[in-house]
């Protein structure tokens, strides 16, 4: 897959998006359309206000010492049962054997990481719970590296407050610091003691167990550390979805 410069890449992303757009996306904005209809004192402008001050409000009373339930192997849902879920396809074909994360923005180490260097960080293995928005959810069994060390590995700057990551099927999204600093904050790269498979974001995801699913983005190949967010937040957060996607 050629590699895109990160303003390239979200512009092919808006390009290709309503194009490629699957029903069940098409449904998740039903109500925000809905709402647009049966109530017409509240323009497009107003509902991103709400929005915005929910996050606000999300992140100002966010406690990142606050973990989200752990369960039992015994409580994890088999594998089989955990849904393949994109908004895209299952499979962008990334070249797994010359895959690299690209790492650039307010860090002491950019450049270009391999999937071993991420791994020889310490390994946390999780039962954790994964909502999606659109109305499943599954106990799943999820093992990596905390990206809160992978941060530090890198020299990210401490007071940066975002970062950003791109994806290789054009998904993308952003987050607060504080959340990626969370100690259930994983890159994996591992579901139910196996390497990840393609349908579940291989080589890499970012999985976040304290947020809604949609944030947990798979096929990671660039992640960037700001402090100034980009004009475009993420796929589904620039259609209307919550920034801050708080559990």
């Amino acid at each position: 897959m050629e590699k895109l410069q990160p303003q390239e890449h979200v512009k092919e992303i808006q390009k290709l998006a309503m194009s490629k757009i699957k029903r069940r996306e098409l449904l998740k904005l039903l109500p925000i359309g809905a709402a647009s209809i049966s109530l017409p004192l509240f323009n497009e402008s107003l509902i991103k206000q709400g929005l915005s001050f929910s996050d606000w409000v999300s992140e100002t009373l966010y406690n990142p010492n606050q973990l989200a339930e752990v369960f039992t192997d015994s409580q994890v849902t088999e594998f089989k049962k955990f849904p393949y879920n994109t908004y895209d396809k299952d499979d962008p074909e990334v070249d797994l054997e010359n895959w690299r994360l690209s790492v650039e923005g307010l860090v002491e180490k950019a450049g270009d990481y391999k999937l071993e260097q991420i791994q020889a960080l310490p390994k946390y293995t999780q039962n954790v719970r994964h909502i999606c928005i659109e109305g499943w959810d599954v106990i799943g069994n999820f093992a990596g590296a905390k990206l809160a060390d992978f941060l530090k590995m890198i020299g990210a700057d401490s007071k940066a407050r975002f970062v950003e990551v791109i994806c290789a099927d054009y998904y993308y999204s952003s987050y607060d610091m504080a959340s990626c600093l969370h100690p259930q904050t994983l890159l994996c790269y591992e579901m139910y003691g196996k390497p990840l498979d393609r349908g579940h974001g291989a080589p890499l995801r970012i999985h976040m167990p304290t947020k809604l699913g949609y944030k947990s983005c798979k096929y990671l190949i660039s992640l960037r550390v700001s402090n100034i967010l980009s004009k475009d937040k993420g796929f589904w957060e620039d259609q209307g979805y919550s920034w801050f996607a708080g559990i």
